[in-house]
């Protein structure tokens, strides 16, 4: 199913492990160059900047073969209402062609890739709104089923968070075909799917072989975490309740099980934060810290109790509270989520405390420069200073 060669996609794996080392010290520059050298690789960009701007010369380029192949059907076809229906599915076969070739060549994360296959995945949504009139359960069924196949073909991130958002999409449309209980019950579907993709994934990651779904599944579980929190958070189930189904809240009145998704915006995130601290999972910890700050938002949008001096203060009293007790916690830890110093980073404290650890094994003590003598000696021809068998 993958386009790659799977030794490719190993070596790459090699490759980033010898760019972390390098950067913590335990190899040489040198060596991670040789390293390079004697892998075979992608043709791929690391730095972020540069592979921006060969995407957007591959959406220069692959607009370019658009419009070409527009301008042939307007002049060459009848009716433009008709060429119109099926331009949309002609752009994104081009994208798919593309992507192919691309994945053939080699070109791997490079930007050239994420142009053709992003757009592809756009005209694809963009066909099927327009032959379906807009029908957004089937756009989603749609653009799910493509985006999950172009990360299985091509192990493309960005087309992996299209489909968990697109398959989020799916399940809120599909709740409407039941009419105002199935709409009614969007929030613990959303909250449902999120715990259950949550563990299916996780449980993958602890058995997983291939290295190359790693980011993939790791990118998919933290989508888990910051669904299964929105999708019963007060504000976000208030709000689309009136814009979406056009729900009229009256002065004095809320959303039908108010408390049940108050309780969750606060409570949720402080599991998060004990789960984190528990499991040593550093992803989590970061969307507790988000899913706090957006609760405490969700508070103050709808209702202002203190003074806003007041209340950050009260804020930043919190915050320092759970620093300090966090701190506390994770300041002998030596492994997983610590206080203490990451060992892959650029210092060189690895390679002093190395060259200390040599020095003491063998009793080797740092040299000291010796000052010059005040006294000048003479030739030494026989023995001694300055005896050279003459006075």
């Amino acid at each position: 199913m993958i386009v790659y060669d799977k030794n490719l996609l190993n070596n790459l794996a090699l490759v980033e492990e010898a760019n972390a080392l390098e950067a913590a010290g335990f190899i040489s520059k040198k060596q991670k160059v040789l390293i390079k050298k004697e892998l075979p690789a992608f043709k791929r960009q690391s730095n972020i900047l540069v592979r921006l701007g060969f995407f957007l010369l591959g959406a220069f380029l692959y607009l370019s073969i658009c419009g070409v192949i527009a301008l042939i059907g307007l002049t060459g076809s009848n009716s433009e209402s008709t060429f119109f229906s099926i331009c949309c599915y002609l752009f994104a076969i081009i994208g798919f062609a593309g992507a192919e070739f691309l994945g053939h060549q080699k070109y791997y994360e490079h930007g050239l890739d994420d142009a053709f296959i992003l757009g592809a995945l756009l005209n694809t949504g963009f066909a099927i709104a327009i032959t379906t009139e807009g029908y957004e359960l089937n756009i989603a069924v749609f653009v799910a089923m493509a985006s999950f196949l172009m990360y299985r073909r091509y192990l493309h991130l960005l087309s992996l968070l299209v489909f968990c958002i697109a398959a989020s999409a799916v399940v809120f449309y599909g709740m409407f075909e039941f009419g105002s209980i199935g709409e009614m019950l969007i929030p613990f579907a959303a909250m449902l799917l999120s715990v259950l993709f949550y563990f299916f994934t996780k449980r993958i990651i602890n058995n997983l072989k291939e290295n190359y779904y790693y980011k993939g599944l790791l990118l998919a579980n933290s989508y888990c975490l910051v669904l299964f929190y929105l999708s019963c958070n007060y504000l976000v189930v208030r709000e689309l309740s009136v814009e979406l189904l056009g729900s009229e809240i009256l002065p004095g009145n809320d959303i039908p099980f108010a408390y049940f998704f108050y309780a969750f915006t606060f409570i949720v995130p402080v599991l998060y934060l004990v789960q984190a601290l528990k499991t040593k999972d550093r992803i989590m910890l970061w969307a507790s810290f988000l899913a706090i700050g957006f609760s405490i938002y969700t508070v103050r949008y709808y209702h202002s109790v203190l003074p806003i001096e007041v209340a950050l203060t009260l804020g930043g009293l919190v915050l320092f509270a759970i620093a300090y007790f966090s701190i506390r916690k994770l300041k002998d830890n030596e492994t997983g989520l610590t206080f203490k110093p990451d060992r892959i980073n650029n210092s060189n404290a690895i390679l002093n405390a190395e060259a200390l650890i040599v020095a003491s094994a063998f009793g080797m003590k740092p040299e000291a420069k010796v000052p010059d003598s005040p006294m000048n000696y003479g030739g030494g021809g026989f023995s001694g200073g300055g005896s050279e068998g003459t006075f």
